[in-house]
């Protein structure tokens, strides 16, 4: 919208220069006020004249304020043929804003007047109103804060004047000064003030909203001065003076020389080059003195050193703050305690050599910087001392008599020695420790105990190192333990995971100490390095004894729990069993002869668990005499086994029959004690028995009389069969197929058929037996033999053709009845019970 309204203005110039009447002369806004408090409500009119005849008069007057229409505008036509709009703003929210008066104009909008409208507040009353008289400028300078922004144009102006007494009566105005712009203070030339007259200032703020003044202040210009700092510099130290305390700093300052006959007091403000400091100030140091010693600082240590002053007692300001002065302490000597140990070897009957450790214990947070250690001794009837060692390690080696008995430890930096340490070589006729025990606590700490000697030692001396196969004494690590009550310590310097530790533990009395005592221990302990080898001491054909030589303990390491033993035999199978620690020997038994095995031992501790390399060996083999009565025994118990099965089978009728049934030999056995089997639920469809050629007899069964259904096999049918008795006893004959080959045809023993015979009598029917025969493709037991046996019937024939003949069958009925006397197996046949047979 701003763009268009550019456009539209553009427009209006062209047509200005183009057209006979002028739109620019057209409209003209009034106003009720151009600058209106923020949020205050503004109207605005917008008059086109008679000479805009060329405008169509029935256009509407628009108001735009900056790209928005505004709504509201009230529209009237005067008599004169001018024409007004008016309308109201009823909150101006815009600090600066563009209002202008539009018409259309064609399909545009034209704008025809622009003013400008501005809102904001009255200017605030300045405060913080402050001035000082600086003599380096010889000037008068106030300053003051505005407060907040009005959003409209403010001046400032500083007002002054001078005055009488409490400043009550105004004399004689002072020049005001105006300040440039977006500043906040202003200053007055010395050569308008006096400096002991009474001065009145304020400010004064305007816009086009209002005026306001800052409360007035009223002082003599010379009670506003602001010194200049002081210098500072280095005092240097004179040669005949004591040496500078190590926490001290010694300086001296200048005044500025225009306040040299001035009374000032000045303020010290301090700051030690460590870090993120923080000031520390001293107040108040007398100007006429110069200089200062500052104390209770911290020794070696650099300070950065400011300072300002002011006019003392008359009111004045502070000056600034002085360039600072970079100053550093010296060291003081070290304030340590020296916690000492050594080791004594005689090279001679009268030299020792001795190997002399220390210990610096700080005795203060700050105790000063060690630079090195002093060793000395003082021999018997000489006034000075021999100096033995100078070094910054923490031992020393070197010779003494073998009658001296002391010597003396200092530590020492630039700032001097240490207070000195006496070490007495004592004896070793204290009483030694009741027990020495030690146990790792982690992979790199060792708990070391002892139980107190007799008598209660003032301190303990620790030392450990590595143990076996390190040399001895090398890289040890010691301290002292001051209280003589403790009975075990911690140590954890220099401790690493899996190695062995030799711990030595000496206690100090008042003046003798007693012997030594030392224990091995693994800060973390390994399983053992080996297990014992077995080694086999007698073998059998079923057992094998063992024996091993337990190893020694081990130093550091706890002792075996308990011994495993393991062997295998070569199919895989695997055996073991858990002995004691004082095991050593072990028989295995159960083996197998002539097998072999492999056995080996395992060796646990706490620690852990170690195999040894393992031994194979081989049972003997079992000799003859043994194998042949093993034989023997295995023989006899398979005879046992077959007798048992066959009396088995024998006594079970059920099993035998499977294996082989029982078939009655007619020849060699009476009919007549041969009892029939009952078969109850069997109903027979006979065929015809008038047959010349009746097959032989293979196999008779009795039957008894009793009520019986027909069978599911009987045809309903009575065509094909004969009313035979209910309750027959039957002959089942085998013989050939029933109806005759007219063909030649070769025997076979497996394809022909069967054919039966079957003797049919009831119990209680008066009439003679009858017998039948009828065809079956059943096989028996095996097939037919070519020639009768001996207990075979003698009639057995077969037709000329080889085979035999089947009988011809009646055309009335298949089944042919005829006494059972004609059935030739019957003839020596005695049946008890049935009357009927008469002489059968």
């Amino acid at each position: 919208m701003a763009g268009l309204g550019t456009w539209s203005l553009t427009r209006v110039v062209l047509i200005v220069l183009l057209l006979p009447g002028s739109l620019a002369e057209c409209g003209h806004i009034s106003l009720s006020d151009s600058i209106v408090r923020l949020g205050d409500p503004v109207t605005a009119s917008c008059v086109i004249g008679q000479n805009c005849n060329h405008l169509d008069p029935e256009s509407e007057i628009l108001w735009k304020l900056e790209s928005e229409l505004q709504p509201g505008g009230r529209q009237q036509r005067l008599p004169d043929g001018t024409r007004v709009s008016t309308i109201t703003l009823p909150h101006l929210n815009h600090t600066q804003a563009r209002l202008s008066c539009c018409i259309l104009w064609g399909n545009s909008l034209q704008i025809l007047d622009q003013v400008e409208l501005q809102a904001g507040y009255p200017p605030p009353t300045p405060y913080n109103l402050s001035c000082l008289m600086n003599l380096t400028t010889n000037s008068f300078i106030c300053q003051w804060e505005p407060g907040p922004d009005p959003h409209l144009p403010t001046n400032f102006t500083l007002k002054s004047f001078k005055s009488r007494g409490k400043c009550q009566t105004q004399e004689e105005p002072i020049q005001e000064c105006v300040p440039e712009a977006r500043q906040s203070h202003c200053s007055i030339q010395r050569k308008h003030l006096l400096l002991y007259q009474s001065l009145v200032v304020w400010v004064q703020a305007e816009n086009a909203l209002g005026t306001s003044l800052s409360p007035q202040m009223c002082f003599h210009p010379i009670d506003l001065v602001k010194l200049e700092p002081p210098t500072l510099g280095t005092l240097d130290p004179s040669p005949e003076g004591a040496p500078a305390q190590p926490d001290c700093l010694c300086f001296h300052w200048e005044s500025w020389k225009p306040s040299l006959y001035m009374e000032q007091k000045c303020e010290l403000r301090y700051q030690p080059q460590l870090g993120e400091a923080s000031w520390a100030l001293v107040t108040p140091l007398p100007s006429r003195t110069l200089h200062h010693k500052l104390c209770g600082l911290l020794p070696a240590t650099a300070y950065t050193l400011q300072m300002r002053c002011t006019r003392w007692p008359l009111p004045g300001h502070w000056s600034d703050w002085s360039p600072s002065l970079e100053l550093k302490t010296t060291e003081r000597a070290p304030i340590v305690r020296l916690d000492t140990w050594w080791r004594q070897r005689q090279l001679d009957p009268r030299t020792v050599n001795v190997q002399l450790f220390w210990k610096p214990m700080p005795l203060e947070e700050d105790s000063g910087r060690i630079q090195g250690y002093l060793v000395s001794w003082r021999p018997s009837g000489q006034v000075g001392a021999v100096q033995l060692c100078n070094t910054t390690e923490l031992n020393c080696t070197f010779h003494l008599p073998l009658e001296a008995w002391e010597v003396a430890l200092v530590a020492y930096n630039t700032g001097g020695n240490s207070h000195p340490t006496s070490v007495v070589f004592m004896e070793s006729r204290g009483p030694p420790l009741a027990r020495l025990h030690a146990v790792a606590r982690d992979p790199h700490s060792i708990w070391v105990g002892w139980d107190s000697p007799s008598s209660q030692p003032q301190a303990y001396v620790i030392e450990w190192g590595l143990g076996p196969p390190s040399p001895s004494g090398s890289n040890k690590t010691w301290r002292m333990e001051h209280n003589g009550n403790i009975t075990g310590t911690l140590l954890q310097e220099n401790i690493k995971p899996f190695e062995l530790y030799e711990i030595t533990v000496t206690p100090l009395y008042q003046d003798t100490m007693g012997p030594s005592q030392h224990i091995y221990a693994y800060s973390q302990e390994k399983a053992p390095s080996h297990a014992p080898e077995l080694h086999l001491k007698h073998i059998g054909k079923t057992w094998a004894e063992l024996e091993w030589v337990p190893e020694a303990p081990e130093l550091g390491k706890s002792p075996l729990t308990h011994y495993t033993i393991f062997w295998t035999k070569a199919q895989k199978q695997s055996f073991s069993t858990v002995l004691n620690a004082s095991s050593w020997n072990f028989v295995l038994r159960g083996l197998e002869p002539a097998s072999l095995y492999h056995v080996h031992l395992m060796a646990t501790s706490r620690g852990g668990a170690t195999n040894n390399t393992g031994l194979t060996l081989m049972t003997l083999a079992l000799d003859e005499s043994e194998l042949h009565i093993l034989l023997g025994l295995f023989a006899l118990l398979l005879l046992l086994i077959s007798l048992c099965g066959a009396a088995w089978l024998c006594c079970s009728p059920s099993r035998k029959n499977h294996l082989w049934p029982s078939v009655p030999d007619p020849a060699r056995s009476s009919l007549s004690a041969w009892v029939p089997t009952i078969m109850a639920e069997e109903t027979f469809q006979l065929p015809s028995l008038r047959d010349p050629s009746m097959p032989p007899i293979a196999k008779i069964t009795v039957l008894e009389e009793e009520e019986k259904k027909p069978g599911p096999w009987e045809s309903s049918d009575n065509s094909g069969t004969c009313g035979v008795p209910t309750l027959v006893q039957a002959y089942v004959l085998q013989g050939g197929p029933r109806e005759a080959s007219t063909q030649p045809q070769p025997q076979s023993s497996t394809n022909d058929q069967v054919l039966y015979g079957q003797v049919l009598e009831s119990p209680t029917s008066p009439g003679p037996g009858h017998y039948l025969r009828c065809d079956s493709t059943q096989p028996l037991l095996g097939g037919l033999t070519p020639s009768p046996k001996s207990y075979e019937n003698l009639w057995f024939q077969t037709s000329p053709l080889g085979a035999p003949v089947s009988p011809s069958p009646s055309q009335e009925d298949d089944c042919i009845f005829g006494p059972l006397l004609d059935f030739p197996l019957l003839q020596g046949l005695r049946i008890h019970g049935v009357e009927g047979m008469g002489g059968f």
